[in-house]
């Protein structure tokens, strides 16, 4: 619904209640005549006017740029001004409808309750008022957060996209070179490995499942490509197929340990993964691969960026603080990449 059309629904209902709620209690006390009615409807037009030119004036003033405590003092000294209007706009109002009682009406404590009481209902009406004005404003500022979120995300994935695709086609040229015999195959396997890449472009999240085939089928070109010098084994537990985790986070995990690890050593080495659900249904995964950390986590994998800080950038754009990326040695062996991704918001029916 449009702002300024909400807006004057609100003003008309919430002073109209105020009408009929006084005159509902008048008319307990001492009964009520047309003449009555006429006036708090008349008052209430008041009330609905001069709240309406405090809004105008809120707005044309700036208020919302000044600081808390200007704001307040300012709100205050207008409220005052209002209340002691609408003392006076009463005054009036009785008059004209010949109601007004000079003797008790005029009395000084008189005058100081009815401003008192006005006082509260513009107080009332000014608190609602910035609040209204400060959670549209809070939800404003999320979504322009998660849409800059958004840009950042599909930033990410997009350098992810070509250099995973120049590693995977480097995979095959050496294989077509070694071994035209499994050729074929793994044509075959990087079909699949390219459609992912395509298709993991449009989502935030993937199936766990989807991204651990791909991985596979990457690992089984290296296998052909490294022959005896790499040793691969899974260690994923049923659960874990029921979560979703970011396209390309563990490709790129199992791709640095190729490149940093595996491929650095005369003999090789090993890829350990490991899946499976904390207490707190939380997803763990695990890459445990031979090799040493030399430069530390940070490092970059490709010397272009795209690696594992781009994982990182990742799961705290979508995670924020929930997620956790550990990446260590684990012994003079082996180098462990850790992951933990929240339950919140991931787990498919």
């Amino acid at each position: 619904m449009d702002r300024s059309r909400l807006y004057w629904i609100l003003q008309f209902v919430g002073w109209s209640c105020f009408v009929v709620v006084n005159l509902f209690f008048m008319s307990l006390i001492r009964g009520i005549t047309s003449v009555q009615v006429g006036a708090y409807l008349s008052l209430g037009a008041f009330y609905l006017a001069s709240t309406h030119v405090f809004r105008h004036f809120i707005k044309s003033k700036k208020w919302f740029d000044f600081s808390i405590m200007q704001l307040l003092a300012n709100a205050l000294v207008v409220l005052l001004i209002l209340s002691f209007t609408n003392v006076l706009a009463t005054i009036l109002i009785n008059w004209i409808f010949g109601i007004l009682r000079v003797n008790e009406d005029l009395r000084p404590i008189v005058l100081l309750v009815n401003m008192f009481i006005s006082f509260l209902y513009y107080s009332l009406w000014t608190m609602m008022y910035f609040l209204y004005h400060f959670l549209e404003n809070y939800n404003s500022t999320l979504k322009y957060q998660a849409k800059i979120n958004e840009i950042k995300l599909n930033q990410l994935r997009s350098q992810l996209n070509p250099h995973f695709i120049f590693n995977a086609l480097n995979s095959v040229r050496a294989l077509v070179d070694e071994n035209p015999s499994k050729s074929k195959e793994a044509i075959t396997q990087l079909s699949n490995i390219l459609r992912y890449s395509l298709i993991m472009d449009k989502k935030r999240t993937i199936g766990f499942g989807d991204e651990i085939k791909i991985v596979r089928d990457y690992l089984d070109l290296e296998t052909i490509r490294f022959e005896e010098r790499l040793k691969v084994s899974y260690e994923i537990e049923d659960e874990a197929y029921h979560y979703k985790i970011p396209p390309m986070m563990l490709q790129t995990i199992v791709e640095n340990a190729i490149k940093h690890g595996i491929s650095n050593r005369m003999k090789g080495g090993l890829i350990h993964i490991k899946c499976s659900i904390g207490l707190a249904e939380d997803l763990y995964i695990s890459v445990k691969n031979s090799g040493q950390l030399k430069g530390g986590m940070g490092r970059k994998n490709d010397g272009s960026g795209h690696g594992i800080s781009n994982t990182i950038q990742r799961l705290r754009l979508i995670y924020g603080n929930r997620a956790n990326f550990k990446m260590k040695n684990f012994d003079a062996e082996f180098v462990v990449t850790e992951i933990k991704i929240p339950k919140q918001s991931i787990k498919l029916d």
